[in-house]
């Protein structure tokens, strides 16, 4: 491709990517990544400055996800929570996939231009462990009920709950902005999983709130269900993008 700006210009006269922006770029499959095509060195900066504060971004989410994971499942096995075990499980899936969303950034390229068969391989594994997700939660939530076990109120659960309502709607935000304005869908797509672990984590703390304080026990039970419905939910939607690609 030849050159079709000055050096000095901001905006890209061949894909439109301007210095703030790559959201309405007219030819993305022509300019890749403004790596290697007409676009100014000011738009080449620019854009991978935003790279790298995703991959900050996700530095911090797979550091929370990994919290998640050890206290939710931690504090799950020791209050007989269900709800937290789920919220856990789910939490390491998100964890193994914003992995492989952080190596993408890492090579400052969109996960379409990744290792592909890498990227496949992963997303099989991540849809597989949620379809697991669910009968492993689920048929032990139900025996665990049927046999009138009462899990017990957990403090510690209940600050990680809050702690996850507090993080993630920062997280939805910035992945979101820097996936629109990069044009990275691996990142955009990671945007909508940090939102969905926020409408779980809000559904964990209403229940562990009501066992601890009102005493109702079952309520673990109904926020285990709506976090399950909601694994449930992802799962199909990644079997589903796995057999249309």
């Amino acid at each position: 491709m030849t050159l079709g700006t000055s050096t000095f210009s901001t905006t890209c006269q061949t894909c439109g990517c301007a210095g703030t922006s790559c959201e309405d770029c007219q030819t993305p499959s022509e300019c890749t990544n403004c790596a290697t095509c007409c676009c100014s060195g000011t738009h080449q900066t620019w854009r991978l400055a935003r790279f790298r504060n995703g991959i900050r971004i996700e530095y911090l989410s797979s550091a929370w996800m990994i919290i998640e994971v050890f206290g939710s499942i931690g504090f799950g096995l020791i209050a007989g929570s269900f709800a937290l075990l789920a919220f856990g499980g789910d939490s390491l899936v998100e964890l193994i996939s914003g992995i492989v969303v952080l190596t993408g950034l890492r090579k400052s390229s969109s996960i379409a231009s990744d290792d592909a068969g890498y990227t496949e391989k992963v997303e099989r594994f991540t849809s597989l462990l949620l379809f697991a997700l669910i009968p492993v939660i689920g048929l032990g939530a139900v025996y665990s009920y049927i046999t009138g076990l009462h899990p017990e109120g957990s403090p510690l659960g209940i600050a990680l709950a809050i702690g996850a309502v507090i993080v993630m709607p920062y997280l939805y935000i910035e992945k979101k902005r820097i996936g629109r304005e990069t044009r990275t869908l691996s990142l955009s797509i990671d945007a909508v999983e940090s939102l969905t672990c926020l409408f779980m984590a809000l559904s964990l703390l209403g229940g562990l709130l009501a066992e601890y304080f009102l005493g109702l026990w079952w309520a673990d039970y109904l926020a285990t269900a709506v976090i399950l419905a909601f694994v449930a939910r992802e799962a199909v939607e990644s079997s589903h993008e796995l057999h249309h690609e």
